[in-house]
């Protein structure tokens, strides 16, 4: 925890002293406020990264203010984080996508990995959290690194030297080309308030941005440890215990906390139960600050990029990209693009980029719903998606369709034209009587849970349209707040309070009584007309023989009241649910 501490302070342009500041005050505040038992709050990789690109292009990082700023960051992270759970908008993280943050941690750590490789290479690297701009100062760099030929062994095998062994090296022999960590205060971080409230505006977009991939980051490792360990965590209060901690650090020079995976994964592993794990990890810095900083002070910079690129190298998921390639392409794509422009344009862009594409791959779905057209499976009186279900077999004149979404202002346009397409397109019937083009819609509606204002209207006119193309809607099972809406916006009694069913079954039962009787009827309308034609002299028109063959179907849109045959129809919708 300390080294890892000291070594992401170095990544994010920080005096070393400044990450155990941060791994000490949160964890005490975090231990009282937050809910998770086994998440070790303290100074994490990525936002360590996300703090020195963005303050590295406001200001200098050797200057007092960059440090001023970053602390001044903590302060504005935990207020949003604050806010989030007191006004529990912890579920508009949901809109980010798991292959989002996939591809934006993978390219991150190798943007983290190269921004290290300076301490090993013995030559400056240019600050940058873009690919690009860091593999060519490497590259620029080599021809000064090569120059200097002393102890390159020593620098090439950083990542394998322990700090200690590192420290006892220097120690010893002193070498020149190693640089090492310097003089570390010693002692407890004393009470301050934050400044640089000047360039508080200019941080906003970050500030929410290092709240974004905290709460990501934190409450996904505390809900995964809170299901392994059996016990319920309300994520709006883990965002008010993480909020509080940073405001409480900002006070005492720390800058932005978060969760750590690798370190919670510890606690875990090791059996903690409670928060005291973190009390008592508090305590270890606490004792190292005040008794051990001088044996800090040799610890060559490259064992602490060793420790970076060691903590980043499990944040490189190229499994989960192949993954993604061999279930689903759409969320490779977003994967793709989230690690590409997170390399190429920086990680703010490759955020903003993931998160826009993800938004539209969400409002896709929403605006174009999953509708079925239902079939009954021989032997039941069970309907489901015929595609699903090749064996299930359709009724001619009749179109069963289930909308699977909510019908709302932004997909009603859709689902119109869908219905549409089903009436112009017959789906292949093979039970009942021909009667060559469709005369009942059934809208099975138990997956929809919500209509809005915009639905209804919708619904109006296109109950007016089938009307006048002598087409009836039924609506089958609708759920209670649904049947309540479309009662009082007056769909029920302008379709009939008879066209409104339980089951499925029951809306193709009436359907089908209502085709079988109209076509005996229109059946004895022809026999009695062949026997007028053979007194008359002259043919009638075809056209009035099909006028009155149809006669029949439009006294279908009159009736409201049908009384039921078969015994084994369920009642309508009771009247008490309205």
């Amino acid at each position: 925890m300390i080294s890892k501490a000291m070594s992401y302070a170095k990544l994010s342009g920080l005096h070393p002293i400044y990450g155990l500041y941060t791994g000490f005050v949160p964890l005490f505040v975090y231990a009282i406020f937050g809910s998770s038992r086994q998440l070790a709050v303290g100074p994490v990789a990525l936002v360590s990264l996300l703090v020195s690109n963005v303050l590295g292009g406001i200001v200098n990082p050797s200057s007092e203010l960059y440090t001023e700023l970053a602390i001044l960051l903590a302060l504005m992270v935990g207020i949003l984080e604050c806010l989030m759970g007191l006004l529990r908008l912890g579920w508009l993280i949901r809109f980010i996508s798991h292959s989002v943050i996939s591809g934006f941690t993978t390219a991150s750590a190798i943007v983290i990995g190269l921004s290290q490789i300076k301490y090993f290479l013995g030559y400056n690297v240019t600050r940058s959290s873009k690919i690009i701009p860091l593999i060519e100062s490497i590259i620029a760099g080599a021809d000064e690194g090569k120059s200097n030929k002393r102890l390159r062994f020593l620098r090439a095998s950083g990542p394998l030297t322990a700090v200690v062994l590192g420290t006892i090296f220097v120690k010893i022999f002193h070498p020149p080309a190693i640089s090492v960590v310097g003089e570390i205060p010693q002692g407890l971080p004393k009470f301050s308030i934050p400044q640089g409230f000047e360039h508080l505006m200019s941080l906003v977009p970050t500030a929410a941005l290092i709240t974004g991939v905290a709460i990501l980051e934190s409450v996904g490792i505390a809900k995964a440890l809170a299901a392994k360990n059996g016990y319920e965590l309300d994520s709006n209060k883990e965002l008010f215990g993480l909020g509080i901690a940073n405001i409480c650090g900002s006070f005492f020079s720390s800058y932005p906390a978060t969760g750590s995976f690798s370190r919670s994964a510890v606690n875990h592993e090791s059996g903690a139960k409670t928060g005291l794990s973190g009390i008592i990890m508090g305590i270890i810095i606490g004792s190292a600050l005040l008794f051990m900083t001088p044996l800090f002070t040799d610890i060559p910079q490259c064992a602490l990029a060793a420790i970076v690129i060691s903590a980043v190298t499990g944040l490189v998921d190229y499994e989960e990209a192949i993954f993604l390639w061999s279930i689903d392409k759409k969320d490779f794509f977003l994967w793709a693009i989230t690690f590409i422009t997170t390399l190429v344009f920086g990680i703010e862009i490759g955020v903003l980029v993931g998160v826009a594409f993800s938004l539209a791959f969400v409002i896709h779905e929403s605006a174009n719903p999953h509708i079925a057209v239902l079939g009954r499976l021989p032997g039941t009186t069970v309907y489901r998606n015929t595609l699903q279900y090749p064996e299930a077999y359709t009724y001619n004149g009749i179109v069963v369709v289930r909308i699977d979404a909510p019908i709302y202002f932004a997909n009603i346009s859709y689902i119109k034209d869908r219905l549409r397409e089903y009436e112009l397109n017959l789906p292949s019937s093979n039970k009942g009587l021909d009667v060559g083009r469709v005369y009942f819609v059934i809208l099975e509606m138990s997956p929809v849970t919500y209509i809005d204002s915009s639905a209804v209207q919708a619904l109006k006119d296109l109950h007016q349209e089938y009307k006048a193309r002598h087409i009836q809607i039924a609506i089958a099972n609708p759920n209670q707040q649904v049947h309540l809406l479309l009662s009082r916006s007056g769909i029920i009694d302008l379709i009939g309070a008879g066209w409104c069913f339980v089951r499925v079954h029951d809306a193709v039962h009436v359907c089908l009584q209502h085709v079988q009787n109209s076509s005996s009827n229109a059946l004895k309308l022809a026999v009695q007309a062949s026997g007028e034609l053979s007194d008359s002299v002259s043919t009638p028109k075809p056209e009035k023989q099909h006028r009155k063959y149809y006669g029949f179907f439009k006294n279908l849109w009159k009736a409201r009241d049908y009384a039921h045959a078969d015994g084994e129809v369920q009642p309508l919708l009771r009247q008490n649910l309205v």
